[in-house]
């Protein structure tokens, strides 16, 4: 089990615009070496090679157009128009095209920098031609990590949909209703009572990176105990009239024998990803079911911290597999996690009571303040908003204290 401050070197972050940065500095240096160069052809030559990796993919669309229309317009597109579908769909339409149009007036306008006036137009079909081909062939498909940035961007990872189930399927359901469980638990617990930390009254969701769930936390760790579960929650549900939901109650011990208990759990979705990483039909590997589980956390993260009605109420736990020879692993993550929890609650107790000081009383050490007696430790305190008990008086009339003296006016 990996310390918390190390949870941000596992977490896969979002990919972010280095590689247009990278292509924009190298078409600006590529693009100031011909200015440099050939000056008076610059124009043609870039509407040369704007055309030639604009009708290139204009072609691969029509390619597949043909595809679309004979064979699935109806089962995908369910008779929707063409052209407002499956070109779209095929990539004929919208910024290729316009690139393509531009790029023709372009070379239209600035000539034909190639010495014969044939060759410009052999060279955009030729390369045109064979960029659709390789298209269709895979040469030219997208790279791994295009494939995946492009899932991650448009939430189209298997990760993605686990993680929405899970919530909207589930802990949405649950978390507003987890405090008054605990309540009703702890007041037919009386023992189990002092047990619980105001940082412990959260859902303890515990995320495996190798996806591998125990169904029995004590078989894991034997310092982990199963104590009760907490009152079922019955929620009528997709036509099943009071479907039940429940969590478990786990007694931790720490190293010193102390127990705290808390309400912990794995995530059941990781389920899901292990069996389909045990399947061959399913193409899910153990790399890339490692992927998906760290997908799955950063995705359920983001939705939970979006999420008012769940706030405050869980606390996701990442458990690494580096630590695995450690019999007690779980149980000091555990532990880890509910000390954390403990330091970021803020009590917030009553203001301190401000004693009276009668003017009689003992003034030993009281300082003169305005002619009036005022304790240190009174005035040391941290400012606090007070209200008065005593009936309203009369305001006292002005008293002059100046002094006077003779011969002045």
């Amino acid at each position: 089990m990996q310390c918390l401050r190390d949870q941000d070197t596992l977490i896969p972050r979002p990919r972010g615009n280095l590689p247009k940065v990278c292509a924009a500095v190298l078409s600006a240096i590529s693009i100031g070496g011909i200015m440099l160069l050939s000056p008076e052809r610059l124009f043609g030559w870039l509407a040369i090679a704007i055309l030639i990796l604009t009708l290139g993919p204009l072609l691969h669309g029509l390619c597949l157009l043909v595809e679309e229309v004979l064979y699935h317009s109806n089962t995908r597109y369910r008779g929707r128009g063409l052209l407002s579908h499956v070109l779209a769909a095929c990539g004929l339409w919208g910024k290729t095209l316009l690139a393509a149009g531009l790029a023709g007036l372009l070379l239209y306008l600035s000539g034909h920098p190639l010495p014969h006036k044939g060759q410009c137009w052999k060279l955009i079909s030729l390369a045109s031609v064979l960029y659709a081909l390789f298209k269709s062939l895979g040469v030219l498909g997208p790279s791994e990590v295009e494939v995946s940035d492009i899932c991650e961007a448009r939430k189209m990872n298997v990760a993605h949909g686990l993680a929405w189930s899970f919530y909207c399927g589930y802990l949405r359901l649950v978390l507003p209703r987890l405090e008054d469980s605990i309540i009703e638990f702890c007041a037919t617990h009386q023992a189990s009572a002092p047990l619980w930390a105001r940082g412990s009254r959260r859902l303890l969701i515990l995320i495996p990176i190798n996806a591998n769930i125990s169904h029995k936390l004590e078989e894991e760790d034997d310092n982990i105990r199963f104590y009760d579960n907490l009152p079922n929650n019955e929620i009528n549900r997709a036509g099943v009239r009071g479907r039940v939901y429940k969590h478990s109650v786990y007694r931790v011990l720490d190293e010193h024998g102390k127990a705290h208990d808390c309400v912990v759990e794995y995530a059941t979705p990781l389920l899901t990803l292990y069996s389909m990483s045990q399947e061959s039909s399913a193409g899910f590997g153990e790399p890339e079911r490692r992927q998906q589980v760290l997908i799955f956390y950063r995705t359920l993260q983001e939705i939970l911290d979006n999420s008012l009605e769940c706030r405050n109420r869980y606390k996701l736990i990442l458990l690494s597999d580096e630590h695995e020879d450690d019999p007690h692993g779980l149980s000091k993550t555990i532990l880890r996690h509910l000390q954390q929890q403990e330091r970021e609650e803020f009590c917030l107790a009553p203001p301190p009571r401000q004693e009276r000081v009668h003017p009689s009383a003992n003034t030993a050490n009281a300082l003169p303040v305005n002619g009036e007696w005022h304790h240190p430790e009174l005035m040391s305190r941290i400012p606090t908003l007070m209200f008065s008990l005593d009936e309203p008086q009369p305001l006292k009339e002005p008293v002059e204290d100046s002094e006077h003296h003779p011969g002045q006016t």
